[in-house]
């Protein structure tokens, strides 16, 4: 039988239209139309699925280091211990170190002290010591230990508060010590002041040097943050290994009334559903790997993670050689160590806490380049541009941390 050659121009067309047509659903789905992302794309996607950015390059030390004082060295000694977690460790050894360069005094290694009574450690249970005398030499002369001849019973206690000034040193402290010879301090935050100072005063290059130079982990905690960032690296071959480090930590919502309200709000601290809710609003698929600085699991998260089933906690990370000694004991010193490293570390960190963890978290990430902070916040409009959630810190480059790099 004859077949018509317009029967098969006809049958061709429809075929090429029908494959035209699927090829447009698909690309449709995948790709809207609205989105930023084309099929040759080598955009910001390039570095796995979700918004991430390429991070900056480290910054390099604008300080310089002091000369050494040609005045004699006094006999006098000032001690001082770090309290709070590593957060507060930073500022407490700026402060320190300022003061007794000022007074020419000898600085004793502090001890570190949690916030349960006896929960008492020595500096070298988490910190370098060799390499903290090494980075003050030239600056002031450092002891190791606590003298004999030093006791509770002829130290003076000071109090100081943060980011503490030449004037405040010479009205409030110098005579204390010039009457008693030794003195030990006792740091206080009148409130959470990271910001970059208008202009620079003759201590800024002590600071930044004290806050960005002097403390390094001892190699076995290193080495179970180092464990652990590669651990969940390893979770991450979705995003090509990138993961966000989240500071949520259920005790400090609950006693600031963050749990259970699921609208962005400009407030001080955001509950799991809050946070999940947000990286989702900003780009981030499912498959994102999350970090929490909570450091069990919480019924409270399990909202989080049904967003990002990829949600870990220390619990779940840490090598099981360790747990005994870093998250078993009694102390949260060495936790709060971690998670502070663990939150320098990350590709992506975001505070759902605001305080100083947040703040001088900040300052270390931007020292490396690791630039990419996002604070979650209501904007005016429903904005979902990653821009407009990049922390103020780094927006406006007002942190101390841009004093001291550049």
């Amino acid at each position: 039988m004859a077949v018509d050659p317009r029967q098969i121009v006809a049958g061709v067309l429809t075929v090429t239209m029908f494959v035209m047509l699927g090829n447009m659903i698909t690309r449709d789905h995948f790709y809207p139309v609205d989105s930023d992302i084309s099929i040759h794309s080598t955009s910001k996607q390039s570095l796995g699925n979700g918004p991430w950015m390429k991070g900056g390059e480290s910054l390099k030390p604008c300080w310089t280091k002091p000369v050494p004082q040609e005045a004699d060295q006094s006999e006098g000694f000032v001690t001082f211990s770090l309290t709070n977690g590593p957060e507060y460790h930073v500022s407490q050894i700026a402060d320190a170190v300022i003061v007794a360069r000022y007074l020419r005094a000898t600085l004793v290694i502090p001890d570190i002290r949690g916030s349960k009574p006896g929960d008492k450690r020595n500096f070298e249970d988490i910190y370098d010591v060799e390499h903290f005398v090494r980075s003050l030499d030239g600056v002031v002369k450092v002891a190791t230990t606590q003298p004999a001849e030093v006791s509770a019973r002829n130290l003076a206690v000071v109090k100081v508060p943060n980011r503490v000034s030449e004037d405040y040193i010479a009205e409030n402290i110098e005579p204390v010590f010039t009457s008693k010879g030794n003195i030990r301090l006792a740091t206080y935050f009148p409130s959470v002041n990271m910001k970059k100072t208008k202009e620079k005063s003759n201590i800024d290059s002590i600071a930044c040097m004290s806050m960005f130079g002097t403390l390094e982990l001892q190699p076995e905690v290193n080495e179970v943050v180092e464990s652990m960032v590669e651990r969940l690296r390893t979770l991450s071959a979705k995003s090509k290994g990138q993961f966000i480090a989240v500071d949520l930590r259920v005790d400090i919502l609950e006693k600031k009334s963050c749990q259970g309200d699921s609208s962005l709000k400009s407030k001080s601290c955001y509950g799991p559903e809050e946070i999940g809710m947000f990286l989702r609003k900003v780009g981030f698929n499912k498959d994102t790997t999350l970090y929490l600085t909570q450091s069990r699991w919480d019924s409270s998260l399990d909202a989080l993670k049904d967003l990002f089933p990829k949600t870990y906690t220390k619990e779940s990370i840490m090598p099981i050689d360790k747990k005994a000694k870093f998250l078993d004991s009694e102390s949260s010193e060495l936790e709060k160590v971690i998670d502070f490293y663990m939150c320098s570390e990350s590709d992506v960190f975001v505070p759902a806490i605001s305080g100083l963890f947040y703040a001088n978290v900040a300052g270390k990430r931007i020292a490396s380049g690791k630039t990419q902070i996002l604070v979650p916040a209501d904007i005016p409009g429903s904005s979902a541009a990653l821009t407009d959630y990049i922390s103020h810190y780094v927006s406006k480059k007002n942190h101390f941390a841009y004093s001291c790099f550049c």
